[in-house]
């Protein structure tokens, strides 16, 4: 394995997937206390970032799903997955329900995060196309592997974060309006300066 391509796929996730520790910090906070939850955030992760990384494998051989104007609408996910859990939130506390019954109803599901994770990654198909274009299968493969055993130490030190008492606290408290927060900034992050809506 060559080692430059290993240094180099490293150095290239960890630019492309920074915001993704204070994401999955968050995943993983609204997951405490479920049993599976923390499964099901991991599980996410990489069911999006295999999708990111399908489709920059595929776009590298010439195949292409949307026009890079359509990418900007991608932001709609996590808007509308954010603004679903600032109803929640809203709802709950209007209803005068616990905390705890609010967290089990609506921890983080497979599909949500990989949703959020291929909607704040559709900027790294952009950076991986033309790096995957100049490369071999077998540098293409090693860029992938690299890649997916970064996933799990992005997922390990998000957990790692989230599950600090002074962390996990300040998620259990302001969780329920940081979540929603991040998330519907992350939507208007992708939409606006993508251009979506002639914005």
């Amino acid at each position: 394995m060559n080692a430059g391509i290993v240094a180099e796929a490293a150095g290239l996730f960890a630019v492309t997937n920074v915001d993704d520790i204070l994401l999955l910090a968050l995943f993983f906070g609204r997951a405490a206390g479920e049993p599976g939850s923390a499964r099901r955030v991991v599980a996410g992760q990489y069911l999006g970032f295999a999708g990111i990384l399908s489709v920059a494998v595929a776009g590298a051989y010439g195949a292409t799903f949307l026009p890079k104007t359509a990418l900007a609408y991608l932001g709609l996910l996590p808007l509308a997955l954010g603004l679903r859990a600032a109803w929640q939130a809203w709802r709950n506390r209007a209803n005068g329900d616990s905390e705890q019954a609010e967290g089990g109803r609506d921890s983080p599901r497979v599909l949500q995060v990989a949703a959020v994770t291929v909607a704040s990654g559709s900027d790294n198909i952009g950076v991986y196309l033309p790096v995957f274009a100049r490369s071999w299968v077998g540098g293409i493969a090693v860029y992938a592997a690299v890649f997916l055993i970064l996933v799990a130490v992005w997922c390990a030190v998000a957990w790692f974060f989230a599950s600090r008492p002074a962390v996990a606290s300040v998620i259990a408290r302001w969780g329920r309006v940081l979540y929603p927060l991040v998330l519907i900034g992350l939507g208007l992050f992708i939409l606006v300066p993508g251009g979506a809506f002639g914005l």
